[in-house]
């Protein structure tokens, strides 16, 4: 073999290696830099995305055939119209790339079109035997038979496929935040893996919830999403000082609260326990 082509082949090897060596110290230095406080950050800004969500979901009233199968009818579809709009858009996600990043869950994960862009080296910091935890089935029964009645208005204006666009945005920031429940999940084990490891080969799951819970800043979650509500969802009219409308929100503050003590904190304890259960496997 020509000599110029081996010192090619051995200079592409070494640049790989290189490469290869980056990625894995780029991975660790992630890795290193998880702690409850980053997550907890996180969570906090994903807050602020879910009450807008929320918000822009109640301008238009509940549009009940939007989530009626008779309704809408299509060749080759089936369901509603709020289903075919999830299942077209995370089509159309998938081919971007979206569910690539293990912090994306779709609700419709069967027979999804593989990514068509380059793939993006997402740091593994979750452990690979776990990240298949999904909850989505449970949050879309809470989001459309619990939650909707309570923040929205009943009536029927039209708007059906704004209101399912809307319905889509609320899904996909309440999935991204339950699902984060890995994250805090595996920094909490991390952090105190003495105390998880042996209920976590028990398989005990009422213990391994005790570990998880921190009433206190439960409380404190639930005190601060319902102050955003009223902060970002107040009726803001300049020049007007009047206290006509105070106490008027585009979202019920209590209804926020009540959604993350009753369904989106038990759910993300509920991620958090699933995926500890297979941190060891």
């Amino acid at each position: 073999m020509d000599v110029s082509v081996v010192i090619v082949l051995i200079l592409m090897r070494w640049t790989c290696s290189i490469s290869e060596v980056e990625i894995v110290k780029a991975e660790s230095d992630v890795s290193d830099r998880l702690t409850l406080e980053s997550v907890r950050d996180s969570l906090i800004r994903q807050e602020d995305s879910i009450v807008f969500s929320l918000i822009e979901r109640a301008r238009f009233p509940l549009n009940a055939p939007t989530y009626d199968p008779s309704y809408f009818s299509m060749p080759g579809s089936y369901g509603s119209l709020v289903e075919l709009v999830v299942k077209q858009t995370e089509a159309v996600q998938a081919k971007a790339g979206r569910y690539e990043n293990p912090e994306e869950h779709p609700f419709f994960p069967d027979d999804l079109p593989p990514s068509q862009v380059p793939p993006h080296k997402y740091p593994r910091v979750l452990n690979p035997a776990a990240v298949f935890v999904n909850v989505n089935k449970k949050i879309w029964d809470v989001y459309f038979n619990k939650l909707l009645p309570l923040f929205v208005a009943p009536g029927d204006d039209g708007n059906y496929a704004s209101t399912a666009a809307r319905d889509l945005e609320c899904l996909q920031v309440l999935s991204r935040r339950i699902h984060y429940g890995k994250l805090v999940a595996e920094v909490k084990f991390r952090d105190e893996w003495t105390h998880y490891e042996p209920a976590i080969r028990a398989r005990d799951k009422k213990t391994l919830m005790d570990l998880l819970t921190a009433p206190a800043v439960e409380k404190a979650v639930k005190k601060r999403v319902a102050k955003k509500a009223r902060i970002f969802g107040q009726e803001v009219k300049v020049g007007d000082d009047s206290d006509e409308n105070k106490g008027k929100y585009k979202v019920d503050p209590a209804v926020v609260s009540r959604f993350y003590g009753d369904w989106v904190i038990p759910l993300t304890k509920d991620v958090e326990v699933q995926y500890l259960l297979h941190r060891l496997d």
